[in-house]
């Protein structure tokens, strides 16, 4: 089973560089496919992806641990991302993510145990003068309390 997955993944990743290229200048549009379909890169695909476009993959992982909304490690199917800039922590994150934490009764940088939600920081959203905010997969909310970023999040569970 484990080799008609990786085969799976090798025809899907084939498939994104015959769309995107193969040139470096097709790794992130590569890698933003792949997250996007199954949340996260993993290390077959990481080596897939650098011997398709070939690269070593230390430049593609190297790339996956920079950008904040790429993961190696599999995430939940609803991304939190809690902004965290001094303006955030000024106008009152601390307790939103303390409520977020209680509610999800997991830290920042986890994951539900039923793999719903991961809730995580993230640098600027643009937002700061609507802080604090925060962005659930695609969506911003701003002016958040830790009453409203409950309220958001149980819509999710």
């Amino acid at each position: 089973m484990l080799v008609l997955e990786k085969n799976s993944i090798t025809e899907e990743l084939e498939g994104l560089v015959k769309e995107h290229g193969c040139e470096r200048s097709a790794l992130m549009p590569i890698l933003q496919a792949v997250q996007r379909k199954h949340r996260y890169i993993s290390d077959f695909a990481q080596q897939e992806i650098a011997r398709l476009l070939d690269i070593h993959p230390v430049e593609v992982f190297s790339v996956i641990s920079f950008y904040s909304f790429l993961h190696s490690e599999p995430q939940g199917r609803n991304i939190v991302r809690l902004c965290r800039t001094i303006v955030c922590d000024l106008a009152g994150k601390e307790e939103i993510e303390k409520a977020l934490m209680r509610e999800l009764k997991i830290n920042a940088g986890e994951t539900t145990k039923d793999k719903k939600i991961t809730l995580e920081h993230t640098n600027c959203l643009g937002m700061c003068d609507q802080g604090p905010a925060m962005m659930v997969n695609d969506k911003i909310f701003t002016k958040l309390t830790p009453e409203k970023a409950v309220e958001i999040i149980k819509t999710i569970k």
